[in-house]
């Protein structure tokens, strides 16, 4: 942490299934071990082995960790920062299933899973909705019965919270500005995606709702939808709530439109080939995600700087180029020489002289949950 160096990544994949495998990275090369791991203890501690045995080592003993960080993805209103997980804090934590049942308990099982290999180590949680804690109430309630929102928590929460919080700081310290006298419209763009307006250094509205589901066009997901169109085709297609939480969290954006990939590169590849639904599904995404920047430019009264981050909104130069094309009357300029050339690194890809400032930020979660987490433990 002393020069914030990464000296090793990876992940676990396909966990409880026969096929499992660890993949990760070490000085520059590539490896995979392929083992059934059967549930989350077992997977945490092949991650340790391979920290510490074999040829892949780079730690003498588990001794040597200080912390652990976890990313925890939601925390409803319980929890506005990080914080360090004890039996209260989970207890806490664990009330919040209900509105993310696919993701607590998971998380919870790697924090319990960590806990039973190392008691002692102490363990920090990092919410992916705490950055958006910080919006004022008419920009988070629905127009529902208020007693909703009182007895169910229905409200929006936000998610990508971490890299939005990570990307609106970095882009102040790599254009030199104060984050207290700043507009920034933070889009986070890849099979997942989410926009924040971030003013004086506070997330004041974002895109991605009670669940992940509402907002922008994604890989799989539908976003923004008439709430009335999700009623009619429950009715028309016999689907219960399972079925249409299926259809439009995996079956839809993308995927669904264009009839094939989620993946961008393979939109534009349909595109080069003459695949109109693939175009269409281009323009839609795009489309969406400029009507955002417009929404938050007049949330926040103007906006200085629009920066790009995640997979797509990092590397797909096509991405930036739809989401700001027609925006010239906000001060919104990319120089296409800039932008073309642009590709996961940070950078300024708007014209010289332009009002608002549009850039590239490659977003770092993992960098983020560290920082927090020697923070806590010191």
């Amino acid at each position: 942490m002393d020069n914030q160096s990464v000296i090793t990544s990876g992940g676990i994949e396909k966990i409880g299934l026969p096929d499992s495998f660890i993949k990760f990275k070490l000085n520059g090369e590539k490896y995979q071990i392929d083992r059934p791991i059967e549930e989350h203890t077992a997977g945490v501690q092949f991650i340790f082995e391979v920290l510490t045995t074999g040829e892949h080592a780079v730690l003498k003993d588990l001794k040597e960790l200080g912390a652990v960080g976890h990313r925890m993805v939601h925390g409803g209103e319980k929890f506005n920062k990080s914080v360090l997980l004890t039996p209260e804090v989970m207890k806490a934590f664990a009330e919040c299933n209900d509105l993310a049942p696919l993701h607590n308990p998971a998380n919870i099982k790697g924090v319990n899973a960590v806990s039973a290999l190392l008691p002692e180590i102490p363990q920090v949680g990092v919410f992916d909705t705490a950055f958006h804690q910080t919006m004022p109430d008419y920009a988070y309630m629905y127009a529902l019965p208020y007693e909703l929102y009182k007895e169910h928590g229905v409200r929006r929460y936000g998610f990508h919270g971490t890299s939005h919080r990570y990307v609106s700081q970095r882009v102040c310290e790599f254009l030199g500005i104060k984050a207290e006298d700043s507009r920034i419209i933070t889009c986070h763009i890849g099979n997942g995606a989410s926009i924040a307006a971030v003013k004086n250094g506070k997330c004041v509205d974002t895109s991605m709702g009670l669940t992940p589901l509402e907002g922008l066009m994604m890989g799989t997901r539908s976003g923004d939808i008439d709430a009335g169109a999700v009623t009619f085709l429950m009715d028309k297609l016999n689907l219960d709530t399972k079925g249409i939480s299926n259809l439009l969290n995996k079956q839809s954006g993308l995927a669904g439109v264009s009839g094939g990939s989620s993946d961008f590169r393979d939109i534009l590849k349909g595109i080069s080939e003459g695949n109109d639904r693939a175009r269409l599904a281009k323009e839609m995404y795009t489309y969406r995600i400029k009507k955002y920047i417009g929404q938050y430019a007049a949330a926040m009264g103007g906006v200085d700087v629009v920066l790009f981050t995640g997979g797509a909104g990092e590397n797909q130069w096509e991405v930036r180029e739809g989401a700001t094309k027609g925006l010239e009357f906000m001060g919104i300029e990319v120089a296409p020489e800039k932008n073309h050339a642009c590709r996961a690194t940070e950078a300024i890809i708007s014209k010289d002289g332009s009002r608002v400032t549009v850039c590239v930020i490659p977003t770092d979660e993992e960098l983020m949950i560290a920082l927090d987490t020697q923070a806590l433990v010191k």
